[in-house]
C-alpha cells in the first residue's frame, strides 16, 4: 500500500523522491504515526510535501490511497516495565484515589514559611511520614515520596514532576549541535526565516554580470559578486532539564538545523523560564551566569527570539518572586517573558509537548498567554507556522 501510495504521488506530479520514501519508513518503523491514519497524514505530509502548491494533489492522493482505514495496523505492541522503575523499594507510589486524599499546604508563602519551621523543629532523619523532612512519604518536603505540591529534597531526579522547588544542585548536560540524523525535514522548515543579503569577499560567479561585461567589452571578462548570506539575526533559548530531558533528541535535532541555517544564531539556556540569568555552557551553568540584561543590550531589536521548552512548571515559577524551582528570583518569571518581548517584536515559543495535551499543564496556558498565542508545536508543521510568524 505504502510503495502504491508513493507511486500515484509521483503520477500526480507531486515531487517525491526515493529518499524521501525511505526516510517516511524509517518514521513508520520507529511508530512516529502511532499506527493512527491522522497521525500518518501529518507525518507523510511533513516528510514528502516541500512546497505548499503540492497540498491538494497531495490530499487527493492520500483520501484515494487510505479511504475508510482507522488504523495503520491492528497489532499491540506491549511496552517491557523499565528496570529502572523496580527499583527504591522505599519509594511510596499511591494511587489515584490515596493522591486526591492529599491536600496542598495552601499556597507558596505558606509552604515556605511551613519549610522554615520543620528545619527549625526536626531532629533526626524521617521515612514514610505525612510532616517532616524525609522519604518515601507524603510529607510535603523530602525524596521518593509523593505530594501535590512540595519541595524536593535530596533526590537525583524528578519522577511526579509536582516540586515547587529543588533544594539540591543540579546538573544538566549541553545540547548537541552536531547531531545531524533526523534533522533534515527540520533545516526545511528553518528556510522559511531567510532575508539574503550579500557580504563578505567576491566568491561567486555573477554569470549574468561576466554574459553583459563580456558582449560590451569584446573579449572574457569574469565578474564576481560577494555569496548570499542569510542575514536574519537569531536568539534561540533553550529550556534545559527536568521534564525537557524527555525531549532531548528533537532539540538536538533543532539546534543542528539552526546552527546550519542561520549563521548569526546565538543560544543561551534557561530553566523553565526566563529569569535575571542565562547561561552558555550547563557544566559550568551555577559559575559562569550571564545576567539577562547583558544579553537584552548586546544583541540589537533586530534578532529574532525563539524560545524552545514544554513550559511544564509549577505557576508559581511564572506568577511569583522567589517562585524559581532552583533559586530565589527577585522579579518573577513573567516580568522577564514581557520584559524580553517588549524589546523583540519578533519572538515565538516552540513547545515539543504534543499540542493536544498543552489544556492538561495550566502553566502551558499561562505561558502561552504571556506569548499572545505565538506558542507552536516543536513539529515541521509547528516550526513552519513559527518561522512565518517570525518573518512578518
Amino acid at each position: 500500500m505504502f510503495i502504491h501510495f508513493f507511486t500515484q504521488l509521483r503520477a500526480a506530479k507531486v515531487p517525491v523522491s526515493l529518499r524521501e520514501y525511505l526516510m517516511l519508513m524509517e518514521a513508520l518503523q520507529a511508530d512516529l504515526a502511532e499506527k493512527r491514519v491522522e497521525d500518518f497524514y501529518y507525518l507523510s505530509r511533513a516528510i514528502l510535501v516541500k512546497d505548499e502548491a503540492n497540498l491538494d494533489r497531495f490530499d487527493q492522493v492520500f483520501g484515494a490511497t487510505f479511504r475508510g482505514l482507522e488504523s495503520l495496523s491492528d497489532a499491540v505492541n506491549e511496552a517491557p516495565i523499565p528496570e529502572e522503575w523496580l527499583k527504591k523499594l522505599a519509594e511510596k507510589y499511591l494511587t489515584e484515589e490515596e493522591k486526591a486524599e492529599i491536600q496542598a499546604l495552601g499556597g507558596f508563602d505558606k509552604l515556605m514559611d511551613t519549610l522554615k519551621d520543620r528545619l527549625k523543629e526536626q531532629q533526626k532523619r524521617h521515612q514514610g511520614g505525612n510532616k517532616w523532612i524525609g522519604t518515601a512519604g507524603t510529607s510535603p518536603f523530602g525524596a521518593y515520596g509523593y505530594n501535590p505540591e512540595g519541595v524536593r529534597i535530596g533526590q537525583s531526579e524528578s519522577r511526579h514532576r509536582r516540586a515547587v522547588k529543588v533544594w539540591d544542585k543540579r546538573q544538566f548536560k549541553d545540547l548537541d549541535g552536531d547531531l545531524q540524523l533526523g534533522t533534515r525535514n527540520i533545516k526545511v522548515a528553518l528556510r522559511r526565516l531567510r532575508q539574503f543579503a550579500r557580504t563578505g569577499g567576491t566568491e561567486e560567479l555573477d554569470l549574468s554580470g561576466t554574459i553583459n561585461s563580456t558582449a560590451h567589452k569584446g573579449y572574457l571578462d569574469i565578474t564576481m559578486r560577494p555569496v548570499r548570506h542569510n542575514a536574519v539575526k537569531v536568539l534561540l533559548f533553550f529550556d534545559i532539564g527536568g521534564s525537557m530531558d524527555d525531549h532531548v533528541r528533537i532539540c538536538e535535532e533543532l539546534f543542528s538545523a539552526a546552527r546550519t541555517e542561520f549563521k548569526q544564531l546565538e543560544y543561551f539556556y534557561f530553566h523553565n523560564c526566563p529569569y535575571e540569568y542565562v547561561w552558555r555552557t550547563n557544566a559550568r551553568r551555577h559559575a559562569e551566569r550571564i545576567p539577562t540584561w547583558d544579553v537584552l543590550h548586546k544583541f540589537g531589536s533586530d534578532y529574532k527570539i525563539i524560545f524552545v521548552g514544554d513550559a511544564a512548571m509549577s505557576p508559581y515559577e511564572i506568577a511569583h518572586p522567589g517562585g524559581s524551582v532552583e533559586h530565589w528570583n527577585q522579579e518573577a518569571g513573567h516580568v522577564w517573558l514581557s520584559r524580553i518581548q517588549t524589546i523583540y517584536d519578533h519572538a515565538v515559543w516552540l513547545n515539543p509537548t504534543p499540542q493536544q495535551h498543552w489544556d492538561d499543564t495550566y502553566s502551558i496556558g499561562m505561558i502561552r498567554d504571556l506569548m499572545q498565542k505565538r506558542m507552536y508545536p516543536l513539529t515541521l508543521e509547528g516550526i513552519d507556522q513559527a518561522m512565518r510568524t517570525l518573518m512578518r
